[in-house]
């Protein structure tokens, strides 16, 4: 490191060496650059800057970026101005960090910020029943902010992804809370049902809260109404699974509404379909794994027929190991009426503790079983176990449309696409949002609630499309569904997705991450505010310089974390 002069002899610019200044220390040579450049050298960083408070800030500037992307101020252009940016932030901090609104509250209070979204959104200052009264907007809102969704993505369009969870209830003052069926295995506590309107890809569309004792069939026909009398979307051909769009349900709702579908049959009705037509032997399926019938029962449609070898062996596993499960302990119960002391006996004492094991393995259809005052003896019923294992790996796919307006390939496609609505509740219940537990006691405000979770799952879902280079996702699954020998078949991740989850980079060499891992990366990058010790009143706000990984995530997102703050 040398100090060098330049100066003129004549016309000729000359340079010389004052010093070698290679021993200080790096402060002291830092300084001298400063001084050199007309700047004012400091003995330390606390007297150029103090700064003040350093609050996480690149997550929320992605989200908060993402959201007005989508049209979230569109969405709330009608709300009162005192709320908008109130919204907004509920919006955001549902994705930032899921949690109930007094916590949220406290996220954005000046005192107890998390993070800078109330900075970003002016709301230090915010009282919680700010919060409240922008969640009773949102839920009065949400008719015409879901009709704007249907109408951008289902217009032109001609599948809809329908389907049901439930979530428990904290309380038993909610009018909608009531005992169900329970997806989340929480039989003790009462419970909402919610189901979710998607497309074809997955993105949701609206969302509808019921009682919790309420049947999955008995959702569809507010939906139908939903999209096609309020929303005005005439075609659309409706998918939903077997216990969804049963048989009465399409008779009433669906034919009548002038609305397709693409379901499946039940097993009594494919047992019944196997009977009208014959067995359906593996050779049938050689060519390819379905095949297309039509039945006399099911007018107006068609039936495809889909086999699954891997489908069909794994349950054949399965009901053996369940038979040999049961008779295990049904023998148990036989060694019992036969030992000497404390002997089981009684036909009502040995038919309880029969029932018990019958319904833990649910094989009583294929049992036949003798039970008298002394003994208990038991057989298979083999010719009914050969019938059902007739139809393993079988599954019949029925619509209402056409071979011209949906192959018979995309129809099966279309029903295995149920499962991008089970990745939503999946975003929604668990590891991202949060839904549940629900803690509010009004029925409007637990359907707002529902909603807000769902405009931030549309959020979501759209930042995931646009980061899938940075994440683990794989970014050519239509290809890979493209190149498919058969929509039976077992999907398969992309050549591209196996290499990322070999090396665990991107092609340029970055680490990959999930969405909430991406998202705590981003959240290192800080909102510091500061000032210097010459006027402290002067508040100035430096944003940390990003990572790679930060500014490839900005840089797809085209989101600037430095406009946000103004």
């Amino acid at each position: 490191m040398l100090l060098r002069e330049s100066y003129r002899e004549g016309n000729t610019v000359k340079k010389r060496t004052l010093a070698n200044i290679s021993a200080l220390p790096a402060e002291v040579i830092e300084g001298l650059k400063v001084l050199l450049r007309g700047g004012v050298a400091v003995a330390s960083a606390e007297e150029a800057f103090v700064i003040e408070r350093s609050l996480p800030h690149g997550h929320v500037a992605a989200v908060l970026g993402a959201a007005r992307a989508c049209g979230a101020e569109q969405w709330f252009a009608s709300a009162p101005a005192a709320l908008r940016s109130v919204v907004m932030a509920l919006l955001v901090a549902r994705v930032v960090s899921p949690a109930s609104k007094l916590a949220t509250h406290r996220m954005l209070c000046a005192q107890t910020a998390t993070h800078s979204l109330s900075r970003l959104l002016k709301l230090d200052d915010i009282e919680l029943d700010q919060l409240y009264a922008a969640l009773d907007w949102l839920g009065e809102a949400q008719e015409g902010i879901e009709k704007r969704l249907a109408q951008q993505h289902l217009s032109g369009s001609m599948l809809v992804l329908y389907d049901l969870t439930s979530t428990w209830l904290t309380g038993r003052c909610c009018e909608l809370a009531a005992h169900g069926y329970s997806r989340d295995g929480k039989r003790d506590d009462p419970q909402i049902v919610f189901g979710l309107i998607c497309t074809s890809d997955g993105c949701p569309v609206a969302v509808e809260v019921f009682a919790g004792n309420t049947a999955d069939p008995a959702t569809v026909a507010s939906q139908v109404d939903k999209l096609k009398h309020r929303y005005g979307i005439e075609k659309l051909a409706w998918v939903g699974d077997r216990g969804m769009l049963t048989q009465a349900r399409i008779d009433t709702v669906l034919r009548p509404a002038g609305l397709d579908w693409v379901s499946s049959l039940r097993a009594p009705q494919m047992a019944a379909l196997a009977q009208d037509k014959g067995p359906f032997q593996p050779s049938l399926f050689d060519e390819r794994n379905l095949l297309e019938v039509t039945s006399e029962a099911f007018p107006g449609e068609r039936l495809i027929v889909c086999r699954n070898p891997l489908l069909a062996e794994e349950r054949s596993r399965k009901r053996e190991a369940l038979l040999q499960a049961t008779e295990a302990e049904l023998m148990k119960i036989a060694e019992a009426t036969k030992r000497m002391r404390n002997r089981l006996k009684g036909i009502e004492a040995i038919a309880l503790r029969v029932g018990r094991i019958i319904d833990h393995f649910k094989m009583a259809k294929h049992f036949e079983l003798n039970i008298t005052d002394s003994s208990f003896t038991w057989l298979r019923k083999s010719e009914q176990i050969q019938q059902e294992a007739a139809l393993d790996g079988l599954y019949v796919v029925r619509t209402s449309l056409s071979a011209t307006e949906l192959p018979a390939e995309a129809a099966v496609t279309a029903y295995k696409g149920l499962a991008v609505v089970e990745r939503a509740f999946r975003s929604l219940k668990t590891v991202d949002l949060q839904v549940r537990p629900v803690f509010h006691w009004n029925a409007q405000r637990v359907r707002a609630h529902v909603f807000l979770c769902m405009l931030a799952y549309y959020v979501e879902w759209h930042m995931r499309e646009t980061l899938k280079p940075m994440l683990f996702d794989d970014e050519y699954i239509e290809f890979a569904r493209a190149t498919r020998v058969s929509p039976v078949a077992k999907a398969r991740r992309s050549d591209h997705a196996k290499a990322k989850d070999a090396t665990r980079l991107s092609e340029d060499g970055l680490p990959l991450h999930s969405f909430r891992t991406l998202l705590d990366d981003l959240a290192t990058l800080a909102y510091n505010v500061c000032h210097t010790p010459l006027n402290p009143q002067a508040k100035i706000v430096m944003i940390t310089r990003p990572t790679p990984v930060q500014k490839k995530a900005f840089h797809l997102l085209n989101v600037s974390p430095a406009i946000c703050t103004q």
